[in-house]
């Protein structure tokens, strides 16, 4: 994957979590396999967190693997101008390029490791799209988009954007250097990765090379997940096998390991998973289309603000494509 990379990792600051005093390593709760869909204008996508219940995501709400898909000329797709209120999506761009405008004066292209953090808070209208290059050529995209929920008290912040370049994100790795380790967001162990939430979690796009394994720090209290984006491998102590599109939810520790699969089966010899996990908010959920509120009543007055024109304008100048 074209994602961030170093030629040796070993030269990059290692995470550990084998040498604490007392560790319990989580257990795989489940493990469920992303359905196929289609996103905005209908480019392809999984559905990570489909048939699993809230309370295990929480604080996250929905996340979409965007492709892997390779486009031919002419077929790239994204989304029309829409509305969000109520929570943040953050958009990490693995391969490929996209384009975002938002009504707040954010945006800009992204591509290989860059990261939009998008916080809609009271509200916000944007767009993204592929750029003209990438319609007139083709060529691959692959993507996650995930939204992050926000707590009562901060569901009508100020809307913020945030541009994270793939040369901010924090490389680590492991101590035998058998995995790179590109910290997004949040902290693990002692680092932290250049993106600012208001919910406190932690994202970390995991490169494992075949039959490393990858043990690490986790704050007990939060929730853990880890969505595999390409190959295969074996996680929890139970050694459970996951592939390509699924996705782990992990129990009750502090401590997160998993490991690449030592035969070549699949088309990707590596192991690349998202590790994600957060404080979880624990407060009522109504989600409805492009709004992540408390109560039903607060996403019927969303929609009556976006057609008042209270969430924002499009811009005079629209992006172009």
């Amino acid at each position: 994957m074209p994602a961030v990379t170093v030629e040796d990792t070993l030269s990059l600051p290692r995470v550990d979590a084998t040498r604490a005093v007392a560790r319990t390593v989580r257990p795989v709760v489940s493990v469920t396999t992303a359905p196929p869909g289609l996103e905005g204008e209908g480019f392809p996508v999984r559905r990570a967190f489909a048939g699993v219940d809230h309370a295990a995501l929480d604080p996250f709400v929905h996340m979409d693997q965007m492709g892997e898909v390779e486009y031919a000329p002419g077929e790239p797709k994204g989304t029309p101008w829409h509305p969000h209120r109520g929570f943040e999506t953050v958009t990490y761009m693995i391969d490929g390029t996209f384009r975002h405008q938002d009504s707040i004066g954010g945006g800009g292209l992204i591509t290989n490791g860059d990261t939009q953090w998008m916080t809609a808070g009271a509200g916000i209208l944007h767009i993204e799209a592929p750029p003209e290059q990438l319609v007139a050529e083709g060529g691959l995209f692959h993507g996650i988009q995930l939204w992050v929920n926000l707590p009562r008290a901060d569901k009508l912040v100020t809307p913020r954007y945030q541009d994270i370049r793939a040369d901010r994100v924090r490389l680590l790795t492991t101590p035998d250097g058998g995995a790179l380790l590109r910290l997004i967001a949040g902290d693990l162990g002692d680092h932290r990765g250049p993106g600012v939430t208001h919910t406190p979690i932690t994202l970390v796009h995991a490169t494992v090379s075949p039959g490393a394994e990858v043990a690490l720090p986790w704050p007990s209290s939060w929730n853990a997940l880890a969505y595999v984006l390409g190959g295969d491998g074996l996680v929890g102590t139970e050694g459970r096998p996951v592939h390509t599109g699924q996705l782990v939810v992990y129990g009750s520790g502090d401590t997160l390991v998993l490991r690449a699969s030592s035969r070549r089966a699949s088309r990707t010899p590596v192991l690349d998973v998202l590790l994600l996990g957060g404080q979880p908010i624990r407060e009522p959920v109504f989600a409805y289309g492009p709004f992540v509120m408390n109560t039903r009543a607060e996403v019927a007055q969303a929609f009556e603000d976006y057609q008042a024109g209270r969430l924002g304008q499009v811009p005079a100048e629209q992006l172009t494509r």
